[in-house]
């Protein structure tokens, strides 16, 4: 053997040990993937076959309430077990063409998922042969101390785990290979719709947050649940005074377009002794925000905060407190 082949050989020699290794992990991920998929359907057939079909047989809930509580569930069963037998066949391109066509289930099912809550509770509270209905059907050993609601999200966190899964075979898998293209199709259109679900949590934690502030103030001079509003932060902050009188010391709430003041309410109030009032709203549209202290290791920090007809100037003695609210201010006000 001439030494010019060498090189050629040692090349061969990397390459195949390269495929060798995507192979390993690929087969891996390709049975940690379908190991869990049998878990999940396990628990996605508690809630089927315990809840809906017997609670279909049975008439305990009407068909319109039944639809509310589960969605889809029962239709995104039917694609993980069309997803696990392809899986325990080794046939993962056929498996992962029929999973994308029905994705989108997903994305309905997260949009249902907070008034299924809302209906679940509802029901657990007015009918009472629901109620000790749900309560039997948890004490089956099945469910291993699980509960109704511990098992409604489950399609939402396997999603997630969807993504890595697919994530990983594409990058273990060769450019060459047939299920290349199909994995990295499986890949964008479960990014996709992860995006769809995360926008809809993050609109649902958002709305709470409003409601929650819309809550704490007293009376509905002030409102906070606007369209297009996004909350930010909130915490105490002293204000200083343009005359040489006394901080202020203010609960403040900083949203996407607004900032509000507010200071708490008299202890002895029968009504609202534990709200907040109102002191004052400031539109963000037209407000210069500098830090007038605060950009060394020194205590705490003041900021300014410049509007048409008022400057505010707000301090705060945490050092890091002041940072971070410097930071979303100017985010908020660009």
């Amino acid at each position: 053997m001439s030494d010019s082949s060498l090189p050629l050989m040692a090349g061969t020699n990397t390459v195949e040990e390269q495929r060798a290794r995507w192979e390993r992990k690929r087969s891996r991920t390709a049975k940690e993937l379908l190991e869990t998929e049998h878990k999940y359907l396990e628990q996605l057939d508690l809630v089927v076959t315990f809840f809906m079909t017997i609670l279909k047989a049975k008439g305990t809930l009407k068909p319109a309430v039944l639809e509310t509580i589960f969605g889809p569930l029962e239709s995104i069963y039917s694609v993980s077990q069309v997803l696990s037998l392809h899986l325990e066949r080794g046939n993962l391109g056929p498996g992962l063409e029929n999973f994308c066509r029905n994705l989108e289930l997903y994305g309905h099912y997260a949009e249902n998922l907070e008034q299924a809550n809302k209906t679940l509770k509802e029901q657990l509270k007015k009918n009472k042969s629901f109620r000790l209905f749900k309560k039997l059907q948890e004490t089956r050993p099945q469910f291993r101390g699980r509960k109704l609601e511990d098992l409604l999200p489950l399609p939402l966190q396997r999603l997630h785990q969807y993504k890595h899964f697919f994530r990983d075979l594409l990058e273990n898998t060769s450019p060459d290979s047939a299920e290349y293209q199909k994995l990295a199709k499986a890949v964008k259109s479960v990014s996709e719709v992860s995006w769809w679900v995360q926008d809809i949590v993050r609109k649902r934690e958002n709305s709470l947050q409003l409601l929650r502030i819309q809550k704490l103030l007293k009376g509905q001079k002030t409102q906070v649940l606007t369209p297009g509003r996004w909350y930010i932060r909130e915490g105490w902050l002293s204000v200083v005074p343009s005359k040489g009188e006394e901080l202020k010391h203010r609960m403040f709430f900083l949203f996407s377009d607004i900032l509000i003041a507010t200071k708490p309410c008299h202890p002895l109030h029968l009504l609202n002794s534990n709200k907040l009032a109102c002191q004052a709203v400031y539109p963000l549209h037209q407000c210069v925000v500098d830090k007038v202290f605060g950009h060394t290791r020194s205590q705490g920090g003041l900021l300014s905060l410049s509007f048409p007809h008022k400057t505010l100037l707000l301090m705060s003695s945490d050092q890091q407190d002041i940072n971070d609210w410097y930071r979303s201010l100017t985010a908020a006000v660009r």
